[in-house]
Parts: C-alpha cells; sequence; structure tokens
C-alpha cells in the first residue's frame, strides 16, 4: 500500500465531548419559499463528531440559517466512544449518521478499510482545498486544523516560564504538576502520542520520562484542559483550539505554540456509505468546507482547511515551520500498537 505523508510544511502553509444529541424533540420550521431546492425530502442531517459542543452549535446555527428547511442534528463524544458507536452500528447493518466528522486523520483508514462506513463523495468546495487534506480516492476531505502543543495555568506559571518544547515537560519543576488526554479516549491526544512515539527524537522512553515526572491522565480532552484552567495542574499537553476558547471565556489558561514539532493535525469529515439523509448530508459536507462555513469555524478559534480564510492568532507560515513531520498510513496501521505500549508504560500497577 502506498504510504501517505502528511508534512507538517505542506499541511499548514495552505491552510493555515459526554455524549449528546444537537437540537430537542421540536419539529423544525416549515420550509421557506426561498429556501435552497436543493434538500432531500427529509428535513434533517445526522453528524456524528468528536468536536467541541461550542464549535457544533456555531456550526448548527450556520447551517441551519443557510438551510432553514433542514434541522442538523448531532452526536458528540471523545473519538474512542464514537469510533465504538460507528464500528457497532456498521457491523449491525447501517451506521445512523449521515456525516462523520471526527479529530484523527488516521482513523479514516480504517473507516475505509471496514467497508461499510464510508462513501465516496467529493464535494465541489474542495477545489479550495490543498490535496494533502483530500483523500486520493475521494472518501473525506480535511476540514479543520488543530495543533497539540503546550497549555499553563496563567496564574501559577508566567508566559516566559512556560514550556517551550516537549522535552521542557521532562524538567523536574513540573513533577506532579502535568496533565495530559489518555490516548485511548480522544482522537487527536491519539494521533500527537502516536507522532511523538514513532519520532526518533521522542519515542517511548520520552513516555516513560513523561510518567516518571509525575503526569497524569484525563478520560477526555475537556477534562484535561479544565484541571488546568482552574489550577489542579500547572501544564499539560493540550489543543490550541480548546484552550482559547476556554481562554476566550476567561479563564486562567493560555496556549504554547512550541519552539519546534509542534503536531498539527487535520480533521477530515467523510460521507456515510448507505446514507438516510444522503443529499442533506452533501449540503453539509459542502457548507463545512465553503468559506462561509469556514469563517464560522474561524471565528470560534479553529484554523480553516481553506485557501483563501483569513486565520486568527499565529500565521500558518510561522506554525508551518516548526510542525512535525507525520506518516500517516504508519500511524494508522500502528495505532493498536502504541496504544498497548503507551497503557503499559501510564497503566502498568
Amino acid at each position: 500500500m502506498k504510504k501517505t505523508y502528511v508534512a507538517g510544511s505542506l499541511m499548514l502553509v495552505m491552510a493555515l465531548m459526554m455524549a449528546g444529541c444537537g437540537g430537542g424533540d421540536k419539529k423544525a420550521d416549515a420550509p421557506k419559499k426561498d429556501a435552497p431546492k436543493a434538500a432531500a425530502a427529509t428535513d434533517t442531517v445526522m453528524l456524528y463528531s468528536s468536536m467541541q459542543e461550542d464549535q457544533l452549535n456555531a456550526v448548527k446555527k450556520a447551517f441551519e440559517k443557510k438551510y432553514p428547511n433542514i434541522k442538523m442534528d448531532y452526536y458528540f463524544a471523545g473519538t474512542g466512544k464514537v469510533k465504538t458507536k460507528i464500528f457497532t452500528e456498521a457491523k449491525g447493518g447501517q451506521v445512523a449518521a449521515d456525516v462523520i466528522w471526527v479529530g484523527d486523520p488516521a482513523d479514516y483508514i480504517g473507516f475505509k478499510a471496514d467497508g461499510k462506513i464510508l462513501q465516496k463523495y467529493e464535494s465541489p468546495e474542495a477545489k479550495n482545498i490543498d490535496k494533502a487534506f483530500i483523500d486520493p480516492e475521494g472518501f473525506y476531505t480535511g476540514a479543520r486544523m488543530m495543533n497539540m502543543g503546550i497549555a499553563y495555568n496563567t496564574t501559577k506559571v508566567k508566559k516566559e516560564e512556560a514550556p517551550k518544547t516537549w522535552n521542557d515537560l521532562l524538567d523536574p519543576k513540573w513533577k506532579g504538576q502535568i496533565v495530559m488526554t489518555d490516548p485511548g479516549t480522544a482522537g487527536t491526544t491519539k494521533y500527537a502520542v502516536g507522532a511523538l512515539m514513532a519520532n526518533k527524537d521522542y519515542g517511548p522512553a520520552f513516555f516513560e520520562k513523561l510518567k516518571a515526572n509525575g503526569t497524569e491522565l484525563q478520560s477526555g480532552t475537556t477534562a484535561s484542559h479544565n484541571q488546568i484552567a482552574a489550577g489542579a495542574y500547572k501544564v499539560g499537553m493540550c489543543l490550541d483550539y480548546v484552550t482559547n476558547n476556554l481562554k476566550a471565556k476567561g479563564s486562567t489558561i493560555d496556549f504554547v505554540y512550541l519552539d519546534k514539532d509542534i503536531v498539527s493535525i487535520f480533521s477530515p469529515v467523510a460521507l456515510v456509505k448507505g446514507a438516510k439523509n444522503e443529499k442533506n448530508g452533501k449540503l453539509l459536507i459542502d457548507f463545512i468546507l465553503s468559506k462561509e462555513g469556514q469563517e464560522v469555524l474561524v471565528a470560534n478559534n479553529l484554523l480553516s482547511v481553506r485557501k483563501d480564510v483569513k486565520q486568527k492568532g499565529e500565521s500558518a507560515e510561522t506554525i508551518a515551520k516548526r510542525a512535525m513531520k507525520v506518516d500517516l498510513q504508519a500511524l494508522a496501521t500502528g495505532s493498536k500498537d502504541m496504544l498497548k505500549q503507551f497503557d503499559g508504560i501510564f497503566k502498568k500497577k
């Protein structure tokens, strides 16, 4: 099988959860005369996602404003739970979602291999997205960007004292003050841990040292970030957009884009095979990938995959120069072994 390489510079130069359902039991508003005519006969679309609920609600609000005759429902949880739901439903004959949007792009290789989960869909909006973010066979397209770096509590750590590299976390001064998300529960952390494990400059030895320095695990992305914001831990392995969401709400937390080896992650969106609301699913994907949809994401502290959307914060070019190169195919095929090795380090009695 041909390897798929995701280089940090290519990824970003051009671009740069608890389960629940959106909406409620209230029926969608009656179609308006001026509503887009492309909608399917049904009036709903279902999205399965591991994205933070604030961002999902922002997408829902904007999508339903554009298509007032369609109600966007969603199920969200950590990637581990979302994947379990997807594979269980696929084994039963049909995934109940119309669209899937989880954090780890390597997971989509497994979705494709299953044969019962994804169907090809090449959105017309894909012409505005670099090919590095698009499956060559047309099964998925990158729809948002995230970066894994280090977050710190601003009342306990001065900006100039915050860790600037992964190895800075190994300093004894942080012993017992480090938190990270269990990679078995969060796709983005799984991606980051896999990338670091496979890198010759880090490998399993880095995580053995991280464990020896008192690093603790949380079972979800939100929990690990909230623990830092609350001051329970001083620093941690964290995502830029989750950190920035909390910061924007007044929490005492900030993010460090590392001096080198930032782990940049593109999160794909894909159409479900045999989707009940296929036409609406395609409309949702098109909207998410459109300039309008990507601007909604940027307004909510995410990075766009489009070439024509202005980003917030640190520039794509400066991040790209410090991003780690990742072998996506190797990450996918080695995922189980990596998690087993990680558990052997962090969860041994």
